[in-house]
């Protein structure tokens, strides 16, 4: 009976353990786009020919070197709140999706934003002190990031 105590923990944390919410369109993390590309300025849509999965999430990746800069650093590329849009996070504290066109590299991460209907929240977070709303959605993404 002892014996069954260490693996009924394991198999509950593993049930129960929650998983973070990532903002996944067509089965892949930002609609398909070369998470790795943005760190070179350009948003560029990604292959199925050059796919790999990280935490869970497919990503897409428009070249072999790509794929191969991701799979060697992964956290590296993953972008932030979930890859839902920043500007939304921080001022709102909800998960809002992003055109994947719209996009800011800060200090080595990779933000996403919203861009339809008027609305551009890039050129809101710029506005309206980028810093400040980056430190609101930190902290808001630590209360929301496991609800789906």
């Amino acid at each position: 009976m002892k014996s069954l105590i260490p693996v009924f923990l394991l198999y509950a944390s593993v049930c129960f353990s929650q998983t973070m919410d990532y903002n996944t369109k067509k089965g892949f993390a930002v609609d398909g786009y070369d998470v790795v590309a943005y760190f070179n300025n350009q948003a560029l849509e990604g292959s199925k020919e050059f796919v790999s999965k990280f935490d869970g999430v497919n990503y897409k990746f428009a070249s072999k070197e790509n794929l191969n800069s991701f799979n060697k650093n992964p956290e590296k590329y993953i972008p932030q709140y979930g890859g839902y849009c920043a500007y939304a996070v921080g001022a709102k504290g909800s998960k809002v999706n992003i055109d994947p066109e719209t996009f800011e590299v800060k200090n080595g991460k990779l933000y996403l934003f919203y861009n339809s209907w008027g609305t551009n929240t890039l050129k809101l977070w710029k506005e309206e002190n980028p810093e400040q709303l980056r430190k609101q959605a930190d902290a808001k993404w630590e209360q929301i990031k496991f609800k789906k």
